[in-house]
């Protein structure tokens, strides 16, 4: 049993406004599962549930939200928080979570991935100077980099000390969610994120799914390009974070990051070792490329082809 290769809607939700047309196109590229992202808006839903119905294509996972919350047009995943000091906030993302996890299952998907919030800082965020930092000396490894090393180890202390509160939320939020997902047979990929002050903390995906109540629907969704840029900066080391959360991964999101730092790129063109990433590949997990809207169809086909050769030349799918 091979994992199931998909294409997200990131890619060409933009530039349709029927959702069975959108499918179609992705279809017709060789997918025969499709990942719907968080900008699916309300108008693309009818097609979708048609091409649900007629069997062209199967839907391998949904991305929370998903569809977008009414009066959206552009993807917002982070549009509310189960982080935030306001209440409201917290029951509007408990409120479109529970109303993902219903389209997902509607749609017949295994699995709803889930950002899971933030850290917000009164004044400065700590994540902006170590970014000016590395601008200012971009020649300079960063683990050779004093004058940044001090500066990542003082940043990750205050975004720790300013953590507490946020992060008991996530957890409150999760276990909200946890017997409404289950009861509907929809795993909850929870995702690494690209930004300094996101939650989980890398460190802490290990620790939160110990914490959770057995059995439970969660497990780790990698993305390859988040955890590429965390490792620009200093913040993790890919194929360790990897091995640390092998048991608990659900799926991937695939896409390249760029020497300049700009993900969502074809797979092949930029910095990430797709091959390492392809010795954590198992049966039954969800790959999906992930990808910006300026990939090019050509660039989606040989991306395709590389990861199907990868999954091909995979010793543990062999």
């Amino acid at each position: 049993m091979k994992p199931t290769l998909a294409l997200s809607s990131s890619w060409n939700s933009f530039r349709h406004t029927d959702g069975h047309a959108m499918l179609r196109e992705m279809a017709d590229l060789g997918f025969t599962h499709a990942e719907l992202s968080h900008g699916i808006r309300i108008v693309l839903v009818p097609g979708i549930l048609k091409a649900v119905e007629e069997g062209f294509i199967k839907i391998s996972s949904t991305h929370n939200f998903c569809p977008l919350p009414a009066g959206i047009i552009m993807p917002a995943p982070n549009l509310f928080e189960p982080s935030a000091p306001d209440e409201r906030e917290r029951e509007q993302w408990l409120r479109q979570t529970k109303r993902s996890i219903d389209f997902a299952a509607q749609v017949k998907a295994s699995a709803l991935v889930c950002h899971l919030g933030s850290v917000r800082f009164f004044w400065l965020n700590p994540g902006r100077k170590l970014k000016a930092l590395l601008a200012a000396s971009p020649d300079t490894p960063v683990a050779e980099n004093r004058a940044y090393q001090a500066a990542l180890k003082k940043a990750v202390a205050k975004l720790r000390k300013q953590m507490p509160d946020f992060y008991a939320r996530v957890k409150k939020g999760i276990n909200e969610i946890l017997t409404y997902a289950a009861e509907r047979n929809v795993k909850l990929g929870f995702e690494n994120r690209e930004k300094f002050e996101e939650l989980p903390l890398d460190d802490d995906y290990a620790a939160l799914f110990d914490s959770l109540p057995q059995p439970n629907p969660c497990g780790y969704w990698h993305d390859t390009g988040h955890a590429q840029i965390k490792q620009n900066l200093g913040l993790l080391n890919h194929r360790a974070h990897l091995e640390k959360m092998a048991p608990r991964l659900l799926g991937f999101h695939l896409h390249d990051v760029s020497n300049e730092g700009k993900d969502h790129q074809p797979v092949g063109t930029g910095k990430i070792d797709f091959k390492m990433v392809s010795e954590f590949w198992r049966p039954g997990q969800l790959l999906t490329l992930e990808f910006s809207p300026r990939v090019t169809l050509d660039e989606v086909r040989w991306s395709k082809e590389r990861i199907e050769k990868l999954m091909a030349e995979a010793p543990a799918l062999a």
